[in-house]
């Protein structure tokens, strides 16, 4: 795993163990609601893990990005289908986007070089 992909995880695990020591329990639920939103439903995880990348591609938060990066990166998602991912980010968010879109190519080609692939 590259050293960027790795830094990203150790870091969110942390601060996530962190947070959620505290024991707030809107913060508890707040999670909860997360991980259940992505589980298959009537759109499958691959369906939904991409539209999380484009929401948080549009809304520019980097952590998001590479959260979803990572996500569809283990569920199988392409290189094409990233790009047009990104595509359409882009399109929606407008040309603030592009350098969110630079960053998440620089993560999404450190995800493609790790060697579980």
């Amino acid at each position: 795993m590259s050293k960027l992909v790795e830094e990203f995880n150790d870091y969110r695990a942390k601060m996530n163990e962190v947070i959620l020591s505290k024991d707030n329990l809107v913060m508890k639920r707040l999670w909860n609601l997360d991980t259940n939103t992505y589980e298959d439903g009537a759109l499958d995880k691959k369906t939904k893990e991409m539209l999380g990348l484009v929401a948080s591609m549009v809304l520019r938060c980097d952590d998001c990005i590479k959260y979803h990066l990572g996500k569809n990166h283990e569920l199988g998602v392409t290189t094409k289908e990233v790009y047009e991912i990104f595509a359409v980010a882009n399109i929606v968010g407008g040309t603030i986007v592009v350098p969110h879109t630079r960053r998440a190519a620089e993560y999404w080609e450190e995800l493609q070089g790790s060697p579980e692939e």
